[in-house]
């Protein structure tokens, strides 16, 4: 090992022992030499977190290090591919004995994002974080702001913000390719959540299971096969977001990225209300927010639609009629940009009262795919900087997550209140923050 690789690990272990007690010295003072190798660790081991891994360890500059998972089957996996592999149940644990981690992923259902990405921010140690980064608004905002302060590497973990097409879309559109933008429409046809009741009695727990720290911030009750893990939990209102937070980071990716959005002044519901247990099955959300200088007006409507909903039919009339299963419309002073959730976008140009298609506009493309996770490490080695870092993640983590509290006060106009993270109504506040277990818990939120 070179001297200087060696000065660093030595330093960083240090750094990362003091940081358990002084939580705001952070490990990656000084920036990594573009030879050495990134020491990673992952929150989370199946599913969504093995197709991360799998990414992030496609690098060549990769040590998987340690992974974390309340499964041990799963873990069980992960050491069969990787013998060398540490496996641990406890986040916490693998944090406090693997010292010179200098990057991880947290893959892990939505109530624990925010409390295992700060842990791990407290040491220093950058992140890259799932959508919708947080499930409270809290949350992400206490996640953007450290990260901001610390200048840690983050990166959510929205891959298809790097593809070629979510890329050049954005470029085009601030290019003015159809003009300013008049007003948007995006939709997505999963439908998550229930009408009914959650069941009840209670399964034994799997013995390759730890429920309680499955549950980790979540409050107590008892186990049910088939309703919370590995993936029902999304349906779940105080575990997952629904379709809104699974996919709504996704779609609204591109109006953000597009319009430089900042965040909402107003939203309205006008889907059904969720149950005691269930997000509801659909959802018709608009959102108000301060024009930019991409936008024709001082403002720009901004609608989301899941499930059974759709933008009204005399949206897609203007091309035709027909929409796919999931994208965005975008309407401008001179024609309309459809894209597709992650297909190849269409150019409609005012001709008259209609819009003609415009052929072959992926000739228009100048703007390549970058590997989503390759990015993130390239920025915790010095070189580059993230595209989706919580300063752009986190206010579009916000507006998804505002959804999710308008939709439970349907057909109510609510006024929100960016600095002050607060809504004009009362009963709305009570959602903005929730109480974790006790026990749980970590400095900062």
């Amino acid at each position: 090992m070179s001297k200087t690789v060696f000065s660093r690990r030595s330093f960083l272990k240090t750094a990362g022992s003091i940081a358990l007690t002084a939580p705001f010295i952070t490990r990656n003072l000084i920036s990594a030499p573009p030879s050495e190798r990134v020491r990673f660790a992952s929150f989370g081991s199946a599913n969504m977190a093995g197709a991360d891994i799998g990414e992030i360890i496609s690098h060549p500059k990769v040590d998987f290090v340690a992974v974390a998972d309340v499964d041990r089957n799963y873990l069980a996996q992960q050491k069969k591919s990787h013998p060398e592999l540490k496996t641990y149940t406890d986040y916490r644990e693998l944090m406090d004995k693997e010292k010179d981690i200098d990057c991880l992923t947290v893959s892990t259902p939505d109530h624990t994002h925010a409390i295992m990405a700060m842990s791990a921010m407290r040491r220093g140690i950058h992140v890259y974080c799932q959508k919708p980064l947080a499930h409270d608004l809290y949350e992400v905002r206490q996640l953007t702001r450290y990260a901001a302060e610390r200048k840690l590497v983050t990166q959510m973990g929205i891959q298809i913000h790097s593809y070629d097409i979510y890329r050049n879309t954005a470029k085009l559109l601030k290019e003015g390719i159809i003009g300013k933008i008049k007003e948007t429409w995006s939709w997505c046809g999963s439908s998550y959540g229930s009408v009914n009741d959650l069941p009840g009695g209670e399964d034994p727990i799997p013995e390759t299971l730890n429920w309680d720290l499955w549950l980790n911030t979540a409050a107590e009750r008892p186990y049910l096969a088939n309703q919370y893990h590995p993936k029902v939990w999304r349906n779940i209102l105080d575990l997952g977001t629904g379709v809104f937070g699974d996919m709504g980071c996704h779609i609204f990716d591109n109006v953000f990225s597009a319009l430089d959005l900042t965040s909402p002044t107003s939203l309205r519901s006008e889907g059904p209300a969720p149950n005691k247990w269930y997000w509801a099955t659909r959802s018709r959300m608009h959102y108000v927010f301060p024009g930019t200088q991409y936008t024709e007006g001082k403002t720009i409507n901004v609608h989301w639609f899941d499930g059974s909903e759709r933008p009204p039919q005399e949206v897609a009339d203007l091309i035709g009629g027909k929409l796919p299963n999931m994208g965005t419309l975008f309407l401008g002073t001179e024609g309309i940009y459809l894209i597709p959730h992650y297909t190849t976008p269409k150019l409609f140009m005012k001709k008259g009262e209609k819009y003609e298609e415009v052929p072959e506009l992926t000739k228009r493309f100048t703007l390549p795919t970058v590997n989503h996770w390759h990015q993130f490490i390239d920025a915790v080695r010095g070189e580059g900087k993230t595209s989706a870092g919580f300063d752009f993640s986190g206010p579009l983590a916000e507006t998804v997550l505002l959804g999710s509290v308008a939709c439970r006060f349907p057909e109510t106009t609510l006024k929100w209140d960016t600095a002050a993270l607060k809504f004009d109504l009362k009963e709305a506040n009570a959602f903005v923050k929730r109480t974790y277990r006790a026990g749980w818990g970590v400095e900062g939120l």
